[in-house]
């Protein structure tokens, strides 16, 4: 049986949409880290507690930037091309190699809602994952009360697929959770020709 090929690595990638980029996190980006994942607002629907401790955010930096192969996850900060700072952030974690699949999660700055920079950052970051690990399926975990991920995904082509019951505590709240998949020949077929990115590699 043939070997399954090396992943690449995070700092081999950077992406490009019409206003944003979205590249490797470096230190410099801990600040705007910290104001993001301390966020109560943000971290509503989040599967962990918001960050209370500046450090998590360096700790949060170097353990994403390990090598994909031993962390399994790849994270991009989002960056608008007209003014430096991370405003969010686009992860694909969980990657499976040998299923071809991988889980998304994303956050982005609460100043930010309502611009359209997460759909925008999705899109090109949905298109480079299925390139860059040849992946045959994303998934999506949402809080199902997440009604504005929920219509984000939709936009995208995912396809809400189940409903589990009481999936997550969180500092003592229980929440369920809504599952949603997106195929690579669905995503070639519809949301992947919209003219938002181009690859920068």
């Amino acid at each position: 049986m043939a070997s399954t090929p090396p992943l690449p690595e995070p700092g081999a990638l950077s992406i490009t949409s019409a206003r944003l980029i979205l590249r490797r996190l470096c230190d410099s980006d801990a600040g705007p880290l910290f104001e993001i994942f301390s966020d109560e607002k943000v971290m509503r629907y989040w599967s962990a507690p918001a960050w209370r401790d500046h450090d998590d955010a360096m700790r949060s930096i170097k353990s994403h930037n390990e090598p994909i192969a031993k962390s399994q996850l790849i994270r991009l900060g989002i960056e608008r091309r007209s003014v430096p700072g991370v405003i969010g952030v686009c992860t694909l974690h969980k990657i499976d190699t040998q299923c071809r699949r991988g889980e998304l999660g994303y956050a982005l700055n609460s100043a930010f809602w309502g611009q359209g920079y997460m759909e925008e950052a999705l899109r090109a970051f949905v298109s480079e994952m299925f390139r860059f690990f040849s992946l045959h399926r994303i998934e999506a975990d949402i809080d199902p009360e997440n009604a504005a991920s929920a219509r984000c995904l939709a936009r995208l082509g995912f396809r809400l697929e189940g409903h589990l019951r009481e999936r997550w505590i969180v500092e003592g709240k229980i929440s369920d959770s809504a599952i949603y998949g997106l195929l690579a020949r669905d995503w070639s077929a519809s949301c992947a020709h919209a003219p938002v990115q181009e690859r920068i590699a």
